[in-house]
């Protein structure tokens, strides 16, 4: 085809990550969990093939931790809007996916060294009417450095075909580091050996990939 009847099209890096230094302040960050502390909180799930939520008892099964669920009221508005904003920055400087909206609600999760917290490989994009309409995943820490040991976020871009991953990246920590990446996108909570590691996740999307 004659490439001057192509309209010019954005590139993007469809197997990289963003993150900010400074996501929330630490004030706002200390806001969140004392507001979170009055939520009900619950064994976290994983999505199984056909869609459905399967609750893990096992410290040693695919994931452990608990979690929470931010609603979408005018005391926490102020939150939705700035995670969607940072999203939106990272979208438009590296993927430019079209994003509409967060259609979930906020997952506020604690990882705790007593139960071998952990959330092993996976994608955030799954079946199902809402899994499947996640573009970007963006994970906000709440928890210090020092507060916790193991608990590192770690990314990989792909693997060798038999379930070994080539490279993963290990990304910043600390508290109000917000990192986001494609929904697509291997990614892992390492097991938390000391201390409680405390983040923020919403998705982002709202329709299918484009």
């Amino acid at each position: 085809m004659n490439k001057s009847f192509l309209f010019e099209q954005k590139e993007n890096d469809p197997q990289q990550w963003y993150w900010f230094q400074g996501g929330l302040s630490k004030e706002e960050v200390d806001r969140v969990i004392k507001l979170a502390s009055e939520l009900p909180i619950e064994r976290a799930t994983t999505l199984a093939e056909n869609g459905e939520l399967v609750e893990h008892d096992n410290p040693n099964g695919a994931r452990s931790s608990m979690v929470k669920w931010i609603p979408q009221s005018d005391d926490w508005n102020w939150l939705y809007v700035r995670m969607m904003e940072l999203a939106k920055e990272a979208n438009d400087e590296t993927w430019n996916f079209d994003l509409i909206s967060a259609d979930e609600n906020i997952q506020y999760t604690e990882y705790y060294a007593n139960e071998n917290g952990h959330y092993d490989w996976h994608q955030d994009v799954g079946p199902g009417d809402l899994a499947s309409k996640r573009k970007v995943s963006i994970t906000l820490q709440l928890s210090e450095d020092d507060e916790y040991a193991g608990g590192d976020l770690e990314i990989t871009g792909g693997g060798n075909g038999h379930g070994v991953f080539e490279t993963s990246h290990i990304c910043p920590r600390g508290k109000g580091i917000t990192v986001v990446f494609p929904s697509y996108m291997m990614h892992r909570v390492t097991p938390v050996t000391k201390g409680t590691r405390r983040s923020l996740v919403l998705w982002v999307g709202g329709s299918h990939y484009r």
